[in-house]
């Protein structure tokens, strides 16, 4: 995308808040893994605002990863996108990362969301509940990921397969938390009790409740909350039909992940790369996040959307996000080891 702004006063401008940091002619070079509707705006926001030109490509995670990693030295890549913190760390175990120390950065993400050596901050929060169909159970039976695995829910639940990034870092934070042995057998016992053999994404586990093939479902929120603003009549029904339970509230706190970023390696663009990363932590830019893509905002004090807010507050499990890119090989072998297809 190519807009520049008419005044170079205004550019000016622009270029003294961010800290001299970009010129009205300097470009980013903008590989992402987020849809180009769930992005564009902010960078043409950002371009508007700045006069930096942002040239992106969008694409899977995996592939743009793979293309940074055949690109190496040579890549035209500035910044990679993409939106869990496993895909961050594969990137960064990847060495197509390089880390960069940014005191607004640092002051705007708190430290669970970014890696402790620079080389990836988050950009947004999205958190991964239980959800039940009302009137199929009462939701003060389940307080916790370990209630899934009770007898009760044998043939109740809907879940992604364990190729699914989101589920692999589910797993994730459980070995962090505590051992493989004690993941593994929970995941046995959740596996045990899946109404279906896994299949679609967020939107299909929750569309399934509602049409009674199962009665407990496990997604992100910002597809049910994505469904409850749904233009499509089906889609608003089918998550209005469910509610959201909050697990590990007395204890570690629901899991959370996040999108965020990291500087290339081959970055030719770096300062306006990190300008373009301080702007997506701005107030604005994380209102937007939150409004837009009905994610929880990164940066502590910004308001949540007003659906967000109808899902109530929770308490976030605080592990470093870096640990579910850590421990992600391990989760894909025991997930693979109980049958979890």
């Amino acid at each position: 995308m190519r807009i520049t702004v008419p005044s170079t006063l205004a550019v000016a401008a622009v270029a003294l808040l961010l800290g001299g940091q970009a010129q009205a002619t300097e470009v980013v070079n903008l590989y992402s893994a987020r849809q180009e509707s769930l992005i564009k705006p902010l960078l043409d926001r950002f371009t508007a605002e700045s006069g930096i030109e942002v040239n992106l490509v969008t694409g899977k995670a995996e592939t743009l990863l793979q293309r940074l990693r055949s690109e190496g030295a040579n890549s035209p890549a500035d910044l990679f996108i993409t939106t869990d913190a496993g895909r961050l760390q594969q990137a960064v175990a990847a060495g197509v990362t390089q880390p960069i120390h940014s005191a607004r950065l640092e002051a705007a993400i708190p430290a669970t969301y970014r890696d402790p050596e620079g080389q990836w901050f988050g950009l947004s929060v999205r958190a991964r509940p239980i959800f039940y169909v009302k009137g199929k159970l009462d939701p003060q039976q389940i307080h916790s990921y370990a209630d899934l695995t009770d007898p009760q829910w044998h043939g109740r639940i809907c879940i992604r397969s364990s190729d699914n990034i989101y589920n692999q870092s589910l797993v994730a934070s459980m070995i962090a938390h505590q051992g493989v042995a004690p993941s593994e057998v929970w995941a046995e016992g959740l596996v045990a009790n899946l109404a279906r053999k896994p299949t679609g994404g967020d939107r299909d586990q929750i569309k399934a409740a509602a049409a009674g093939q199962c009665d407990l479902a496990v997604a992100n929120t910002y597809y049910y909350a994505a469904m409850l603003e749904s233009s499509d009549p089906q889609e608003q029904a089918a998550a209005r039909k469910l509610g959201v339970i909050w697990p590990e509230q007395e204890g570690r706190g629901t899991h959370v992940n996040v999108s965020g970023a990291a500087l290339t390696k081959s970055a030719r663009h770096k300062e306006a790369a990190i300008a373009l990363l301080e702007f997506l932590v701005s107030d604005a830019a994380q209102v937007w996040y939150a409004e837009t893509n009905q994610e929880y905002p990164v940066k502590p004090g910004v308001p949540w959307s007003a659906t967000l807010e109808q899902l109530g507050h929770f308490k976030a499990d605080t592990i470093n996000a870096t640990q579910l890119g850590e421990f992600n090989a391990e989760a894909v072998k025991l997930m693979d080891r109980v049958g979890w297809r």
